[in-house]
C-alpha cells in the first residue's frame, strides 16, 4: 500500500463533504497539474491519503481510501488529466496543523513542506505513522 496526500479548500470541497458521500466516494477532479497527475496515476485502489484542508485550516482532518484508479478527469476538456475515486475513511481525532508537522523535525523533508503547493502528493511510510500518531490514531 501507498500513501498519499490530497489537498482541497474547506469551501470548495469539505472532509464533511467527503463523508457525506459515504462507501460510494467522490471523484477527485479540477486537478491541473502534470506532477500531481502522475501522482494520481500511481495511485492504486485500497491506497491511503491524508485530507488537507488547504487555505483555511491548513490542517490534516481525515483518512480517506482510493477506491477507484486514475481514468480521463470528466472536467477536462483538453483530454490530457485524470481522476480517481477516493472515500473518507476516517476522521483523526486531532487535525495536524500545517504549524505542527513543521514543528515536528522528523517531519522536515515532507513533500507537504517542500512542494507546497502541491495538490496531490506523496507521503512516506514512516511520515504516515508519525503523522497519523499526532492525529490520536
Amino acid at each position: 500500500m501507498a500513501y498519499w496526500l490530497v489537498k482541497s479548500e474547506p469551501s470548495v470541497w469539505s472532509w464533511d463533504q467527503q463523508v457525506a458521500k459515504g462507501a460510494k466516494g467522490e471523484a477527485w477532479t479540477g486537478v491541473r497539474n502534470h506532477s500531481a497527475k502522475l501522482h494520481m496515476m500511481a495511485m492504486k485502489k485500497g491506497d491511503r491519503a491524508f485530507y488537507y484542508h488547504s487555505n483555511e485550516g491548513k490542517e490534516i482532518v481525515g483518512i480517506a481510501e482510493i477506491i477507484r484508479e486514475a481514468y480521463p478527469d470528466p472536467t477536462d476538456e483538453s483530454g490530457k488529466f485524470v481522476c480517481v475515486d477516493i472515500k473518507a475513511d476516517k476522521p483523526l481525532k486531532t487535525p495536524v496543523t500545517l504549524a505542527a508537522v513543521k514543528a515536528e523535525p522528523r517531519l522536515a523533508e515532507m513533500a507537504l513542506l517542500k512542494y507546497s503547493r502541491l495538490s496531490v502528493q506523496p507521503v512516506t511510510a514512516e511520515e504516515w505513522k508519525l503523522v497519523c500518531r499526532m492525529g490520536g490514531l
